[in-house]
């Protein structure tokens, strides 16, 4: 099911390159690149907007303001609440959502992106649910904070 692809070669961000790349298995690339224009298109049927623009929202969406990194102080280990920094906020939005969309079932992968990203870009879907739960687990660990100096 090949849509209008031709219509996204036209442009290109730094963003949907470094998706590209995250979306490419085995060295890739042009297979990855061939499923990124298609998950545009397929976005840009169903939103009825400009796909880059819905793709940068549901990426910002889902990126995590904090994250729990496990921290060993004298003998025990704790999970310590920390902001997470803008390279690595993009690498766990992606990821996210690469995972979400290939644990779905019975559809393209672009098509399983496309629908992904759409959620995102509405705040819900299985990439949102571990933004919040990784925020909750942040939450619930704020009383370890003060171990973050050492």
């Amino acid at each position: 099911m090949k849509h209008n692809a031709v219509y996204i070669a036209s442009y290109s961000t730094p963003l949907l390159e470094k998706f590209i790349n995250y979306v490419m298995l085995d060295g890739k690339k042009s297979v990855a690149r061939d499923i990124t224009k298609e998950m545009l298109a397929t976005m840009k049927e169903k939103t009825k907007q400009d796909p880059l623009k819905v793709f940068e929202q549901a990426v910002s969406n889902v990126k995590p303001a904090m994250e729990v990194r496990a921290k060993r102080i004298g003998g025990a280990v704790y999970q310590i609440p920390m902001e997470v920094k803008p390279k690595r906020q993009v690498m766990l939005a992606f990821r996210w959502i690469i995972d979400a969309a290939r644990k779905r079932k019975g559809a393209p992968m672009a098509e399983k992106l496309a629908t992904e990203l759409l959620q995102a870009f509405n705040n819900e879907g299985a990439s949102m649910k571990k933004k919040e739960d990784t925020h909750r687990m942040a939450q619930a660990n704020k009383a370890f904070a003060h171990y973050a100096r050492y």
